[in-house]
């Protein structure tokens, strides 16, 4: 787990700058925000098909842009050249990200604005042989611009009062601002909320429902994350009243266009979204085709790539179309109000489904055999690498259970879990998030787990069992820094419980032995401790000597843990 303490700032160290440093904070601001908004933003969602998944599919691309840029990143760490990655490569690789992980309607013309955005950036950053430096507040201008440009363009019939709306309003909002990319980013960001609200007046399904269009609603959420990116300052949230309903009946700047897709019926059956690998020139064609084939038709990309999404009642036609311009591939496709019809599978009898099972998100190989051991389904958290929602998803498919208990083990996983909770239960799956933080509450829960009594019951007994379990663990600093127990210097141990420093100190055992005894002072009866590699026996023997002697009522258990980013991790029952 990592120690928030210790991370590096989020936002850039100069103010009202866009370089390489913003754009790495925007993508986790982004997906932060997001995240905390998701649920909102599904409850929202009416507009173009009320399937409450446009949060989700938000947060999900916007994860994987986030993922692409981590990995320049990481590249880098693992000894690249050159030391700093250049601004072209990272805004590239967050479009790229975007565009190969989008979902759904909003997930797909999201990644279109931040391609476009991409192209003006790139350019700009290398227009005077200085990839490094950050954009000019000119070209974040006409960034802004040539997303909302671009974003209408690969919309086969746009809408105002959507996300559309939003985004040219933050372009036309920043155009004519002078200052630095600071006050570009909030001029864009304060329009997008003035046009945000007016949604309701310009769609008549958003004020039949009374709430503002949800993908414009993510994008606010995406251009807030970008002024605090690039200025280093929190830009204020809107208030909005419960479940995110806006103020209904506001005068509308622009008439609504007519739809058929805004007054009518129930539409078609089905949402088909593919990557197609295919010539720029063969992309006209297609868009022609689909659009007659359904509505709610985006194709966006370039360059050979494209992500394409379409809502239609012939999904088969619409892989053909795909099948004639190119090659489509990790092909979806859902049947709206059933949930995931399918993905593109062998025609095989599916095997028969578990009643439940338990999937685990844990730090280290030696954990990972306890778990399953215990029959659960897990999922690796390698140091430095985070499980993304769509490994969450895969794991749950794996298991191949009607019902499943999802433990994140972290807290820094909760959105992640509960974006691929909601994907799992649009396919049809049962799922309950019990929200652990440590790997020691999630071995607590699968103590205590019986999956023959009721679900409810079962998830119960297993939330109660984590709630009722402390969590500690020991790591090393690894540079000064200001902790909620005093400064500390690179290469001491630090004991953290309940996600707080608590002890700073020279010697794992003595650090260990601190740690216990704070967490065993208000009682206990179980002390779990799970040791990482570098950690050696002795260790463990001499604590579960100082919990024998000095605590005679409780008992340890002690598992290797394997390679994990702490070096022990404790629990107290």
């Amino acid at each position: 787990m990592p120690v928030p303490q210790l991370k590096e700032a989020q936002v850039p160290q100069v103010p009202h700058v866009l370089d390489v440093v913003a754009v790495r904070a925007w993508c986790s601001l982004a997906l932060e925000a997001l995240g905390r908004e998701r649920a909102e933003i599904d409850a929202i969602n009416v507009y173009p098909v009320a399937d409450g998944d446009t949060g989700t599919n938000l947060y999900l691309t916007v994860e994987s842009a986030h993922q692409a840029v981590e990995a320049v990143f990481a590249g880098l760490q693992a000894g690249r050249e050159p030391a700093v990655p250049e601004l072209p490569e990272v805004i590239r690789a967050m479009a790229h990200g975007a565009l190969i992980g989008a979902r759904g309607n909003s997930g797909t013309i999201l990644a279109q604005l931040l391609r476009g955005m991409a192209q003006v950036l790139a350019a700009d950053a290398g227009r005077d042989g200085d990839h490094a430096a950050g954009a000019a507040p000119g070209a974040l201008r006409l960034a802004l611009r040539r997303a909302a440009e671009s974003a209408r363009e690969a919309v086969a019939h746009p809408v105002e009062g959507t996300v559309l709306t939003v985004a040219t309003a933050a372009a036309d909002a920043a155009a004519d601002v002078d200052g630095d990319c600071g006050a570009v980013a909030r001029a864009a960001y304060e329009g997008a909320c003035t046009a945000l609200d007016a949604t309701p007046g310009q769609l008549a399904v958003l004020a039949g429902a009374g709430v503002v269009d949800a993908g414009g609603r993510g994008l606010v959420a995406v251009l807030r994350a970008l002024t605090e990116a690039v200025s280093g300052e929190a830009a204020p949230v809107p208030r909005r009243e419960e479940n995110g309903h806006a103020r209904v009946g506001a005068p509308s700047p622009t008439a609504p266009l007519e739809c058929a897709e805004e007054h009518g019926g129930p539409g078609p059956a089905f949402e088909v979204i593919y990557l197609l690998e295919a010539d720029d020139r063969h992309v006209a064609r297609l868009r022609t085709r689909l659009d007659a084939l359904g509505d709610s038709l985006v194709v966006v990309g370039g360059d050979g790539l494209w992500n394409v999404h379409v809502h239609v009642d012939d999904a088969g036609a619409a892989v053909e179309a795909g099948v004639e311009a190119g090659r489509p591939y990790r092909i979806r496709i859902t049947h709206f109000g059933l949930g995931d019809a399918h993905t593109a599978r062998s025609s095989a009898p599916p095997r028969e489904r578990a009643q439940r099972a338990v999937v685990a998100v844990v730090p280290g190989d030696g954990l990972a055999g306890l778990y399953a051991e215990a029959g659960a389904t897990t999922v690796p958290d390698r140091p430095g690498e985070p499980p993304a929602s769509g490994e969450l998803v895969d794991a749950i498919r794996r298991a191949h259970a009607r019902e499943v208990v999802l433990l994140p083990n972290d807290a820094e996983l909760r959105h992640t879990a509960a974006a691929a909770a909601e994907q799992a239960r649009s396919e049809g799956v049962r799922v309950a998030l019990i929200p652990t933080r440590s790997a020691v509450q999630g071995i607590a829960a699968l103590a205590v787990h019986e999956p023959d009594r009721r679900f409810d019951e079962d998830v119960v007994a297993m939330t109660s069992a984590a709630g009722a379990t402390r969590y500690a663990e020991l790591t090393v600093a690894e540079r000064q820094s200001w902790t909620m127990a005093g400064i500390c210097q690179a290469g001491d141990v630090l004991g953290l419980i309940d996600g707080d420093v608590a002890v700073i100190g020279s010697e794992i055992p003595a650090t260990a032995r601190t740690v216990l005894d704070r967490m065993l002072a208000a009682g206990g009866e179980l002390v779990t401790l799970v040791l990482g590699d570098d950690v050696p026996d002795e260790v463990a023997d001499s604590l579960e000597l100082h919990v024998r002697e000095t605590y005679l009522a409780v008992d340890t258990m002690v598992y290797r843990g394997g390679r994990q980013s702490a070096l022990i991790l404790i629990g107290v029952e």
